[in-house]
Parts: structure tokens; sequence; C-alpha cells
């Protein structure tokens, strides 16, 4: 089996609780991890700065284009961060625990 690990940026935690909620009760994810951030970026030709909130979601490769869906039907921005980053290793008590919580 392959894992990933999701990353999304918002600037609402109600919404990135929200959406975590959701992916749970749908087991899409085994786990998520909410931080506060400060994120720098370009739009629309301008250089901007914003309070955010950074979510891990931890998975399964294979639920990416589910994941994706529900990430654009309840994100709040117009083109939502979304990046899968490859599990090369972990401790396997651990995976394996991702294994049975991902349906």
């Amino acid at each position: 089996m392959s894992y990933v690990i999701l990353y999304t940026t918002i600037d609402n935690l109600n919404i990135g609780k929200r959406i975590v909620k959701k992916l749970l009760e749908e087991r899409l994810i085994a786990c998520a991890n909410i931080f506060p951030i400060t994120s720098y970026y370009w739009w629309q030709k301008k250089i901007e700065k914003g309070k955010e909130y950074g979510i891990f979601l931890k998975t399964k490769k294979e639920k990416y284009k589910e994941i994706e869906k529900r990430i654009k039907e309840l994100h709040s921005y117009e083109i939502p961060c979304l990046l899968q980053i490859e599990i090369k290793r972990g401790y396997k008590k651990y995976l394996n625990w991702l294994e049975r919580e991902v349906k």
C-alpha cells in the first residue's frame, strides 16, 4: 500500500475543522493536523501576506481524487492549495493503523 500526506491551507479555522471532520467521517483520512502559519504569496499580480492554517491530511495514495473533490466542494478559496507528499518510509505500526482507518 502507498501512503501520502496531503497539504492544504485555509484562512478560517472553523472551515478547516469542518473539512477535517467531514474527511474523517467519510474515512478518507486517518488523521489530520491543523497548525497556524503566516503565508506569503502572489495573488492578482501582487504579493500578499496573511494568517492561515496549514493542514496535513494523512491517507492512502488512492484516495487523492476523492479528497480533491471534497476539498473543492468545502473549501472557501477560489484556488485551494492541495499538494501530495509521498511517504517513503514510516513506523510500521503507525502505517498499519493508517491502513486500518482509511476505508
